[in-house]
């Protein structure tokens, strides 16, 4: 049993979080907590576990009040928080293990709870997933470098550490800042083979671009000055 499974073994249900992006497992949220039904639901979850679900959802009509049942959510814990005046508060979560939102239940509370089940990827063997997991690492080493010389070599590229295989797929998923409904379709994905596969064909179209466009700016800040001859076209 994974670390994340232990943490919510027996819970079959928790309050739910509607928020416009997904949360991934691995993945640090930060929120700012300000509504009083979600003051009344951190108060709550101190008695169980501080786990909540964060479940996507934009709405797209007036008839939109929740996220739908059989969605994907992620379970987030709250590692950080910060009192606040006016009962307000800062928080940091961590991204734990995923869920699929089985049905609404009614507890009372001002904010909304669901029954959920829980899963994490299926096993596949170290001989499948090691060279995959190595490329994307290397891909996104790449991408971070070229980053880093598009800033003028100021800030930093979100760090990604070498990990296994499956937190790897989330982590620099997270840090790629991969859009909702990419995101949306890699938790739902329960093969880190495949969720490493498509990541990798993503930032193998990014990185080239990347790395050109910084070359661009390596020289432009040099006036100019390169070993290299820019071959600016036909003038004709």
């Amino acid at each position: 049993m994974s670390e994340a499974s232990e943490k919510i073994a027996g819970i079959e249900h928790l309050p739910i979080f509607p928020l416009p992006l997904v949360l991934m497992p691995y993945e640090l949220l930060p929120l700012h907590i300000f509504e009083p039904r979600y003051r009344q639901m951190l108060k709550d979850i101190e008695l169980r576990r501080n786990l909540f679900g964060v479940s996507f959802f934009e709405q797209q009509s007036d008839f939109d009040e929740k996220p739908e049942v059989g969605s994907i959510g992620c379970v987030a814990e709250v590692r950080q928080s910060q009192t606040l005046p006016e009962e307000r508060s800062n928080i940091v979560t961590f991204g734990l293990i995923r869920y699929r939102l089985i049905d609404y239940v009614d507890t009372g509370t001002p904010y909304l709870n669901a029954h959920i089940q829980f899963f994490e990827d299926d096993p596949e063997s170290d001989e499948v997933l090691k060279p995959r997991s190595d490329e994307v690492y290397e891909l996104f080493e790449r991408i971070a470098k070229a980053a880093f010389k598009l800033s003028g070599n100021r800030g930093r590229f979100p760090e990604v550490p070498r990990a296994a295989p499956e937190q790897l797929s989330f982590l620099v998923a997270a840090a790629f800042n991969l859009d909702n409904a990419i995101k949306t379709e890699f938790i739902e994905i329960t093969s880190t083979s495949e969720r490493l596969t498509r990541l990798k064909a993503i930032l193998e179209q990014a990185v080239e671009q990347m790395e050109s466009n910084a070359d661009v700016v390596s020289v432009a800040q040099k006036n100019g000055h390169s070993k290299k001859p820019i071959d600016l076209g036909d003038d004709h």
